[in-house]
């Protein structure tokens, strides 16, 4: 079995807070070092009322802090949001205090609104700018040079796997030119992940970071005792917007028009909700089918005691540990 990991969206829930949300992360990704997890992934996202890890190097710190074997990571740093040599800095701290478990993914971002923009002090077109933002923070990120006028440090030779994170061919595309490890984001946006996958194996050049194609892929699973208490977990996610995560509602389905379930259905295109052998079944056919490197899955999930008790049933059922531990 590849090794499996975890992407935590921090889901801020109806009536409950950041401070609440921080300690269930810390108590996920400690369950998940015990279960073998690979990597524990956390998200940045800004002004979004459902998400707790806008200061994403600063929550990986406190995740790092209260494990101890498990990689932490981003996924991402949406780089159009920072200075590169400040992301060096931070990311070159936190390898210095956590050696060989930092992970640095790099992402575009998705558009915000202007507001948004203006008070993270970006301008409009941006984003273009992304390869030159990826190249100048590998710069950091290096060996100085004799001579270099500006230094990372912390940052410079940082032990800092850097992976480029993607949902369209765009991301694929840059991650094979530099020869970057890739992660699509096929739990939210599945509709260009065949394409994506075949132009970055197809175009990868190999580097000083890798030698060949290195592809993680995002994946929901929802796991539960059975098939029909896990579609119950599910309906959370299936509701969720920028809005705190709400409560799982039974039958939610039945309660759709078919235009909004088809809706839902294409964008979850790409997850697996049921019992221990749905699960085992739906993940192994999507490993199968697409020939990932490693799967980092995601679940929001109300209730914290169902969220690791699915990560708990997944691992039971891919038997993932000891692979994960042979990783590196």
């Amino acid at each position: 079995m590849i090794p499996l990991s975890i992407l935590d969206l921090t889901p801020i829930k109806q009536g409950g807070s950041v401070a609440a949300t921080l300690r269930e992360t810390l108590a996920l990704a400690r369950h998940a070092e015990s279960l073998g997890y690979h990597r524990y992934w956390l998200v940045e996202h800004h002004n979004t009322p459902s998400v707790a890890a806008a200061a994403t190097a600063v929550v990986m710190g406190h995740v790092a802090g209260g494990t101890k074997t498990i990689r932490v990571g981003a996924g991402g740093i949406m780089l159009p949001n920072h200075a590169p040599i400040m992301v060096a800095e931070q990311f070159g701290t936190l390898a210095a205090l956590y050696p060989g478990r930092i992970d640095l993914g790099l992402g575009r971002g998705i558009a915000s609104d202007p507001a948004t923009l203006q008070a993270l002090r970006r301008v409009p077109g941006d984003m273009a700018e992304f390869p030159r933002d990826v190249q100048e923070l590998l710069y950091f990120l290096r060996p100085s040079a004799p001579g270099q006028t500006v230094r990372a440090i912390p940052g410079e030779g940082a032990d800092v796997p850097v992976w480029i994170l993607g949902s369209s061919i765009g991301g694929a595309q840059l991650a094979a030119s530099l020869g970057l490890a890739f992660a699509y984001a096929s739990h939210f946006a599945p509709d260009q992940l065949e394409v994506a996958l075949a132009a970055y194996r197809g175009r990868f050049m190999p580097s000083v970071h890798l030698d060949r194609p290195k592809v993680m892929l995002s994946l929901t699973v929802v796991a539960a005792d059975s098939d029909e208490e896990a579609r119950l977990h599910f309906s959370s996610a299936q509701q969720a917007t920028d809005a705190p995560l709400p409560p799982p509602i039974p039958d939610y389905e039945t309660r759709l028009d078919p235009q909004r379930l088809a809706l839902i259905r294409n964008v979850f295109r790409h997850c697996v909700v049921g019992g221990p052998d749905t699960v085992a079944k739906g993940v192994a056919d999507f490993i199968a089918r697409y020939r990932p490197d490693e799967v980092i899955v995601t679940a929001q999930i109300f209730d914290p005691a169902a969220r690791l008790r699915s990560f708990e049933i997944l691992a039971q059922v891919t038997a993932m540990g000891s692979s994960a531990a042979a990783a590196g």
